[in-house]
């Protein structure tokens, strides 16, 4: 699936993160040492201390790529130094939000990639093991991780005094078994603890008490992979790629009908009409919607507009959207809006751990049901305004982010394409699929 872009066919930029992507035997630590691999963590734990390293990612403008988008360095700088505590370094590839399925090539592709940048951000943090949650239905990501870790481990890139300096890191890999609650970061460390996957209250934060209630970072496959070039070649380099808010390059992801759906490296602020029609070659039916950045990101028309809105985090916002993880998904006009919302409705009741009453009762209650009436062809008008009324209920007042992910798809489909809801009050008929609304 990925999507073939050359290293240098457009002048702007190049490729770092998927350069190898896709290359036989590129997940081995032979291949990757002929390519340079390691050179960047040699030369940064000789000649930089922890704290030049976190203001190098600061500069940089690095922000999280797992969809919150938060400021990668001042999240390590929130990290306590000299505490004597152990500290811990998790990376979080449980990719689970549809449309989304960047972080899969370099787990299985590039895995010494991520290696070495989880050492950077361990050197930067000051902590000594680190994790990488897999999701569970990776597997072969998971097999290639656990094989790059044991060969790294064998030519001493991970273990003891690396590289000849005081700094010791070693690496871990744990299975998810595929809940969706666990790519959030506290319900995360819970699982890795052998614990029920809640989320936890916070405050505390993982920087203060996380795993095992030590200070922990949680940065994304993409993230910490990143950090790798940008320590190589400087955090200007980086930074001059992008718009005011949001640098560097991003793994763009488009699916549904486009010619060459895909994952696609490219600047940061590339518009959606640049991915979708010069890159992925160009929608193959009527498109009436996309969500930008995998299911959780409120729904846009698929207007003139919309395709010339630069694809950052500030643009989007003002969109009434948000860039997430970068996850594009084109909706045809065969298919029903309402359909589409209630089938991620269904998935988010689905994976909703129960713990909180706004996303128990509220998600996987009530609008369950309510998309249940209206699919049926059941449905009033009264539903519809129903609908609506629950949702501020909702959004904000759950223990996690899960149901604001459930809630920020519908509540941008109601203000787009409220017609369509309306419509099916209305008409009584129900949608074209009743087998979904049992």
């Amino acid at each position: 699936m990925t999507g073939p872009i050359v290293s240098g066919l457009d002048p702007r930029f190049e490729r770092t993160l998927y350069a190898h992507v896709g290359k036989e035997g590129s997940w081995t630590l032979d291949y990757y040492l002929r390519h340079g691999g390691y050179e960047t963590a040699k030369r940064v734990l000789k000649e930089k201390t922890p704290d030049e390293v976190i203001e190098e990612v600061k500069r940089s403008g690095l922000r999280g790529r797992g969809g919150a988008g938060f400021p990668t360095g001042l999240k390590w700088s929130f990290m306590p130094k000299d505490d004597g505590k152990q500290h811990y370094l998790i990376c979080n590839a449980d990719e689970s939000e549809p449309g989304s399925f960047k972080d899969r090539y370099i787990l299985e592709d590039v895995p010494h990639l991520l290696i070495e940048g989880m050492i950077l951000a361990g050197y930067a943090i000051r902590a000594t093991v680190g994790y990488i949650y897999v999701r569970g239905e990776y597997r072969r990501a998971a097999d290639r991780l656990e094989q790059a870790i044991k060969e790294a481990r064998a030519r001493g890139y991970l273990g003891k005094n690396l590289f000849g300096t005081d700094f010791s890191f070693d690496l871990h890999v744990h299975r998810g078994a595929g809940a969706y609650i666990c790519g959030e970061e506290t319900a995360l460390m819970n699982s890795l603890e052998g614990l029920r996957a809640n989320p936890r209250l916070k405050p505390p934060f993982p920087a203060q008490a996380g795993l095992w209630g030590k200070p922990t970072t949680i940065n994304n496959v993409e993230t910490l992979a990143s950090v790798v070039p940008i320590l190589e070649r400087g955090a200007d380099w980086f930074a001059q790629m992008g718009t005011e808010q949001s640098k560097g390059m991003k793994l763009y992801q488009v699916s549904g009908p486009v010619r060459r759906p895909g994952v696609y490296e490219l600047p940061m602020g590339t518009t959606f009409r640049e991915l979708i029609y010069e890159w992925a070659g160009g929608p193959l039916e009527p498109i009436q919607a996309l969500i930008p950045g995998g299911s959780s990101t409120p729904p846009l028309p698929f207007t003139d507009e919309v395709l010339d809105t630069p694809m950052s985090y500030e643009h989007l916002q003002a969109k009434g959207s948000m860039l997430g993880t970068g996850g594009v998904i084109l909706i045809p006009e065969r298919v029903s809006i309402v359909d589409a919302m209630w089938n991620l409705t269904r998935f988010y009741a689905h994976e909703s751990c129960g713990k909180c009453t706004p996303c128990r009762e509220g998600v996987a209650g009530f609008m369950v049901n309510l998309f249940a009436k209206l699919g049926r062809g059941e449905g009033e008008e009264k539903d519809v305004e129903n609908l609506e009324a629950l949702l501020p209920l909702i959004e904000g007042r759950s223990f996690c982010p899960l149901a604001d992910a459930a809630v920020w798809p519908v509540k941008g489909s109601l203000r787009h394409f409220k017609d369509q809801y309306l419509a099916l009050a209305q008409t009584k008929r129900p949608v074209p699929r009743p087998s979904l609304w049992r």
